[in-house]
Parts: structure tokens; C-alpha cells; sequence
């Protein structure tokens, strides 16, 4: 059987060579780095007899007590039953209480091991079994800790290596599939975006090697660097805290083992708070993070005001800011900023979910049994919301704002048409797509989550401009993409309606359906629109609602280029329909735009930024400077996709923009906008009216006290006066327009 190896040591080396001799260079000793990370600005002494005096008659001891350095306001009073080993450097105590929460403790040192530490002022160290190697800030409260330590070779979560040591000791993220094709190296810093685009171009093997480089250069290889903890942070109740740094005002409190770690935490961008029985190993934790109540993390990075809760479990994941897991378990995923899934029974693995998501209740979204071997992935885009007991397999891939029906998807789905309802037909065993469901019957919520993403964004570091809108640069473009797949479909249909089992070329099936939709005609409704590629089984795929799903998609393009139309109207200061068409001549045409870890770039910018990285760029500050620069860009780029939409989806050139059309735009942005208002107040009366919600309250008193009243609802309120402030404007930039080319 194999034997623990037990290494016996002369008691006298206890707090000594932290770092061995042979990493050492000419001048430096095993103090050189701490003495580099240590910058309270705190003047050191050595102890005078009476100090010396006085602790070991509180029970203190030392192997050395010319190796305790201490302030000139330190108060040998407040040090009791503690061990002392290798150089400890103490500040300031006083006198005092430091209370935190419902804890009160006094300031000082008190039944505790500590070894080769220092600590700032008015510390509290209270039965701290073994504390080792740290450097620990003002007014920091320790108490009831098992272990506290530092090794010489502490990366603190970052994916890099020490001298000496081997390559099979990195830490690497398996991100977006179980086979760890796709892994990348996780560092303290990096965004969502540097994960996507490690992640995704895996066939630039040179773009690849940069991003490694990039990530080695960030960090020092020489062994020796100590712990911190920041000013101000709480640590109660805790047991093994191991390679640990810490910021300022976090607070951590009864858990079981952290090991590994970064732990981001500041007053301004936000304190961290780790809670009971959680176990956190080689991750990286944002700012404003809160973890809590038995959460497990193996391998793991999670953005700014990202949460963990109730025994979630968060392995070999990313998890954007403003996140929320609960309960389930999140395995191998990359998860995009705003991401929502509560229960217990939910299951996300193998996945890119690029926000704004929401996993429900008893969802497993990955199953990989389908395969030869664990390395299927699933793709959904922005918007993502699977519902009760979904169950999906690999691969699959959805558009933005996809729902999916409660139900068993027996095959791999490809889901290209956005804001779909996708639904599963057992009883005719038929896969249901119904476009554009979110605008027909739920756009309260819709709207709502667009509104909340941006009210719930608290981010002080912004370095990624996050696009929230449901009507932006990626959705529009698969809206113009799924024009072309209804009309194909809708003239397949008819031309074999027509002409029985007769092959049409493509060209015909989409001249026929767009005829048909464009001319509203009442027969696509009589017509059963099955389409191919949608999923991977020989059983029919419906598109139901076509007719309308294809107008409404025409007016929400048409009025999302009006939006921007506005925008430049306002921006420009434009007095007249001529410099309108001078401005239009500059917008080219509709581009092609990604979504970059939440936020949007240009195909093109993205194609530059690869090339940057691998030809100019030289740390990863270059490449999060490029996401400021592109995000300060941003809106200037979208007035001009919206624009190439605006004549794409009317068919005019930009001297198509006369008084007329312009006149109709504002008409047709002006109603859409009455009709989504009105679509957001009727999606929630419904909770208000159906006879079964209402049934569990007595009267209508009782409900409006649980519900609110639909009339004092806010978000609906605020959405109608901007209707009202949208339609204002309009109609003082019209005869603005009008005015100008009058008096022309």
C-alpha cells in the first residue's frame, strides 16, 4: 500500500526558506517579493525588552523574537497565546472593538500559529490555527480559521506556471465541450469576449499561441509571492483557505475550502461575499460577487456581480457578470453577461449561451449520449429561454431569442429564425416552429427583460459595451435571414400544392413565396409550410404562422431603421431631406455583426482584431482596448447598419428618402411603437383578467395587493410616455425636414 511521505525538519527552519536558495538571484533573499507586495507605508522596529517582557507573560512565544518587527504604536497588551515562527511584522494595535455585522471582536492577536506573516493596523487574529505567508491589510478581522496559507509556488487561480514546474500542473478551462478541444487558460482580468475568441478559432493556431503569450506575460514565474488580504475584509468561521488572494472589504464566512484563488473585491467596484459550505478550487471571482449556501466550483471564472447560490455546482465554466446560478449544475459552458437558472433540476453542459438567458425548471440542456464520445456542443444565441423539463441533445444551435416548449427533443436542433416559439408535437410527432411569438403574445416580457438587463448592469468596468436590445445589429440580420427562409418554404409549399411532386429550382420556390407574402395572400394560411434543416429526424418540421411572422418582421426591421434614422437625424443635426440623402449615400450596405462575449462587433472588426493580435497587439490591455475603442464606436456603426436596413427592407437607394417616404417612416415607427405599447399593457392584463389566475383571490382587492395594480405598474407606465416622447419627436424632426426643404 502507498505511505504518506512525512518529511521531517529541524524546528528552527519553521518560517525560513519559503523560497529555495536555487531560485534566488545574486541579492535577493526569500524576502525580496514580499517586501515588493507589501505597501502599507507601516515603519518597522524591533521589539524592546519590556515588549518582549510582556508577551510571553501572556503566553506568547518565538523563535526568534528579534524576528517580530513591530510599529511604534503596537501594543504588546493585545498579543495573547499565540506561536510565533520566521519574520512576523506587526502595525498598529489599539485599544479598540472592530465590529462587522452581528460580530464585535478586539483588536489584536489572540490563540493563534502564525508564521512569516504581516499584518497592517488594528488588525484582529483570533484562533487562527496556522496562518502562514500572508500579508494582510488594516482593520482585517480573522477569527475561527483552520488554515490560512500561502505556498511558494501560489498562482492564485491563474493558469500559469512557477519555475520548475511542469506542464501537467497548469490549470486550463474546458470551455464549450467535454473533450477539451476548446480550452483556454483562465486569467485574473480576462472578459468574456477573450474567452469566446480563444474558445471559437481554434484552426488559428497562431492566434492561439498569442493569446497564450499574452497570458503568460501578465504574470511573474518567480516563485515566492505571499497571500494578501485586503483592508477591511471579514473572514470568520472558515476552514482551509489555501493560495488565496483577497481584496479589500470582502467577506467571507463559513466556508469549507478555498483553494486557488483570486477573490476581486473593492468598496467602489464592488465588495465580494463568500458564504457557508462552499468550495471554491482554481477559479477567478469578480467583483461584487456573491457566493453562498454549499456552492461547488472547480476550474471556473465568474465576471463581476455574478452569483452563485444554494449547492449550486459551476465546473469548468465561465459565468458572465450580472449572472445568477441556483441549485443546478453548470458544467464545461461559456456563459455570456445576464445569464438566469434557479432550480435545482436544471442541467447546462457543453454550451455557448450568450446572455440574456434563462434556464428553467428541470431543463437538460446537453445530453451527449447521442454521440461516440463526450464532445457535442449547443449553441444559443442572445435571449435564450428553454422552458420546464426541456431536453435538448448535441449539437444544437439556436437564434437569438429562441423559446422552446416543455418537452423531449428526441434529435439535434438548428433553430435559425429568431423569437420563435419551438415546440414539440408528440401526438403528430412533428417539430413546430411559430416565428416572431414574442411581439404576438408576450411582449411585456420581452420588453421588460431588455429594460431590467440594463437597470441590473452594475459594472464599474465597462471595458465590453453590452448590446441589451432585443432589436440590434445580430437580430435584425436573422430576421432578414428568415425572410428568405419563409419565403422558400412558403413556395415549396405552394408550387407542390400547385404541381404535386414536381423539383423547383430555389429560385423559383422563393420568387413564388415572396409573391405570396408580400401580396398578403390568404392561401399561405390554407398551406401546410414544412422545412428542411431544422432538426435531424426524417419527421415533418412545421412553420406555422408564416403570414404574419413575415409582416411583422418587415415592420419590426423597417422600424428599427427608423430608430437609427432618428438617431442621425438628432446626431447631425440634418436640417434638410438633401444632406439626409448626402448621409444615407455613406451608410453602405446591410454587414454582418458577432456577438463577442455580449458584446457586438463588426465580422470585419473581428477579422482585424484577430489580425491585430497576431501581428501588433501585445498583452491583452491592446486587445480590451480595442473592445473600448469598437464600443465608443458602436452606436455610430449600428445608425449606419440600421440605415443599410431601412433601404434594404424598402428596396430604395439613398435618394429614395424623399418628403413622402419620409413621412411614411415616421407614420409606420410611430405605430409599431403604439402597438408594442399596447402589446406590453395586454400581455400583463392577461394576469390580470384570466378567470384561472384570478381564482385564488377572494376579490379583486386581494389580488391587486399581491399583483399591483396594472395601472400603477411602472415599467408599462414608462413605456407608454415614452410613446409619447418618441411620437414628440417625430413629429419636430418632420417639420423640421419639411420646413427646411420648404424654405430651400
Amino acid at each position: 500500500m502507498e505511505r504518506n511521505e512525512i518529511i521531517k525538519s529541524r524546528l528552527n527552519t519553521l518560517g525560513y526558506n519559503f523560497v529555495n536558495k536555487k531560485y534566488l538571484q545574486p541579492g535577493e533573499d526569500e524576502y525580496y517579493l514580499r517586501d515588493m507586495q507589501n505597501k502599507s507605508g507601516i515603519d518597522y522596529r524591533q521589539l524592546v525588552a519590556y515588549e518582549i517582557e510582556v508577551l510571553v507573560r501572556n503566553g506568547n512565544t518565538s523563535d526568534n523574537w528579534n524576528n517580530i518587527l513591530v510599529s511604534d504604536a503596537f501594543n504588546p497588551e493585545l498579543v495573547k497565546n499565540c506561536k510565533f515562527y520566521g519574520l512576523v511584522r506587526i502595525g498598529k494595535l489599539e485599544p479598540y472593538c472592530l465590529g462587522f455585522s452581528d460580530l464585535q471582536v478586539p483588536v489584536g492577536l489572540y490563540n493563534s500559529t502564525i508564521i512569516s506573516c504581516d499584518f497592517g493596523d488594528n488588525v484582529v487574529i483570533q484562533n487562527c490555527n496556522y496562518i502562514s505567508h500572508y500579508i494582510i491589510g488594516n482593520e482585517v478581522i480573522i477569527v475561527n480559521v483552520n488554515e490560512l496559507v500561502t505556498t511558494d509556488h501560489a498562482k492564485f487561480g491563474n493558469g500559469i506556471l512557477k519555475e520548475d514546474e511542469d506542464e501537467s500542473v497548469r490549470v486550463w478551462l474546458e470551455l464549450c465541450n467535454e473533450n477539451g478541444g476548446r480550452r483556454v487558460i483562465p486569467f485574473n482580468g480576462m472578459l468574456p469576449g477573450d474567452a469566446y475568441l480563444w474558445s471559437k478559432y481554434r484552426d488559428d493556431e497562431t492566434l492561439l499561441n498569442r493569446f497564450i503569450e499574452f497570458t503568460e506575460k501578465k504574470f511573474n514565474k518567480k516563485r515566492g509571492y505571499y497571500g494578501k488580504i485586503g483592508d477591511r475584509t471579514v473572514i470568520k468561521n472558515c476552514k482551509i483557505i489555501k493560495d488565496v488572494w483577497i481584496g479589500s472589504d470582502a467577506y467571507l464566512k463559513g466556508a469549507n475550502k478555498l483553494k486557488n484563488l483570486t477573490i476581486n473585491s473593492d468598496p467602489e467596484e464592488g465588495a465580494t461575499q463568500i458564504g457557508e459550505g462552499c468550495e471554491l478550487v482554481n477559479g477567478i471571482i469578480g467583483f461584487g460577487c456573491r457566493i453562498f449556501y454549499g456552492v461547488k466550483a472547480v476550474r471556473f471564472i465568474m465576471a463581476s456581480h455574478s452569483q452563485l447560490k444554494y449547492g449550486a455546482r459551476l465546473i469548468n465554466s465561465f459565468l458572465g457578470s450580472n449572472a445568477t446560478i441556483s441549485c443546478c449544475e453548470v458544467l464545461n459552458s461559456l456563459i455570456f453577461p445576464t445569464h438566469e437558472q434557479h432550480h435545482n433540476n436544471s442541467f447546462l453542459c457543453a454550451a455557448v449561451v450568450m446572455g440574456q438567458s434563462n434556464i428553467a425548471a428541470g431543463a437538460t440542456i446537453g445530453s451527449n449520449h447521442n454521440s461516440r464520445s463526450p464532445d457535442g456542443e449547443i449553441v444559443a444565441g442572445r435571449g435564450f429561454w428553454p422552458g420546464l423539463c426541456v431536453s435538448l441533445k448535441h449539437n444544437s444551435k439556436f437564434a437569438s431569442f429562441t423559446i422552446l416548449a416543455k418537452g423531449d427533443y428526441p434529435a439535434e436542433l438548428n433553430i435559425s429564425i429568431p423569437f420563435s416559439l419551438v415546440s414539440n408535437d408528440v401526438s403528430k410527432d412533428e417539430l413546430i416552429i411559430m416565428p416572431g411569438y414574442w411581439f404576438m403574445y408576450n411582449m411585456y416580457a420581452l420588453a421588460r427583460n431588455a429594460w431590467k438587463y440594463v437597470d441590473r448592469d452594475k459594472r464599474t468596468d465597462k471595458t465590453q459595451l453590452l448590446e441589451y436590445d432585443y432589436l440590434a445589429p445580430d437580430s435584425i440580420n436573422e430576421m432578414f435571414d428568415s425572410l428568405r427562409i419563409m419565403e422558400l418554404y412558403t413556395g415549396k409549399a405552394y408550387l407542390l400544392q400547385q404541381h404535386g411532386k414536381k423539383t423547383f429550382s430555389e429560385d423559383d420556390m422563393i420568387s413564388s413565396g415572396k409573391h405570396l407574402l408580400k401580396t398578403k395572400d390568404p392561401l399561405v394560411a390554407q398551406l401546410e409550410i414544412v422545412a428542411d434543416c431544422f432538426e435531424n429526424t426524417s419527421r415533418k418540421t412545421k412553420i406555422i404562422k408564416v403570414l404574419q411572422a413575415y409582416g411583422l418582421f418587415e415592420e419590426l426591421i423597417s422600424y428599427y431603421g427608423t430608430l437609427q434614422l432618428v438617431k442621425l437625424l438628432e446626431k447631425e443635426n440634418i436640417s434638410n431631406i438633401n444632406e439626409l440623402g448626402n448621409e444615407l449615400k455613406t451608410s453602405g450596405e446591410r454587414k454582418l455583426w458577432l456577438n463577442i462575449g455580449g458584446q457586438l462587433l463588426l465580422k470585419d472588426d473581428v477579422d482585424l482584431l484577430k489580425d491585430k493580435v497576431k501581428n501588433d497587439f501585445n498583452d491583452w490591455d491592446d486587445v480590451h482596448e480595442y473592445y473600448r475603442t469598437k464600443g465608443a464606436e458602436y452606436e455610430a456603426e449600428k445608425i449606419k447598419h440600421g440605415l443599410a436596413s431601412l433601404m434594404e427592407i424598402h428596396n430604395v437607394d439613398a435618394g429614395g428618402f424623399n418628403e413622402s417616404k419620409i413621412e411614411m417612416l415616421f407614420s409606420n415607427a410611430a405605430g409599431t411603437k403604439t402597438w408594442m405599447a399596447k402589446g406590453i399593457y395586454a400581455s400583463r392584463e392577461k394576469d390580470y383578467s384570466n378567470e384561472f389566475r384570478k381564482m385564488v383571490y377572494d376579490t379583486s382587492r386581494e389580488m391587486n395587493q399581491v399583483l399591483g395594480k396594472i395601472e400603477e405598474n411602472s415599467f408599462i407606465n414608462d413605456q407608454h410616455r415614452e410613446l409619447d416622447a418618441f411620437k414628440d419627436k417625430i413629429s419636430q424632426l418632420k417639420q423640421k425636414l419639411l420646413r427646411k426643404k420648404s424654405l430651400a
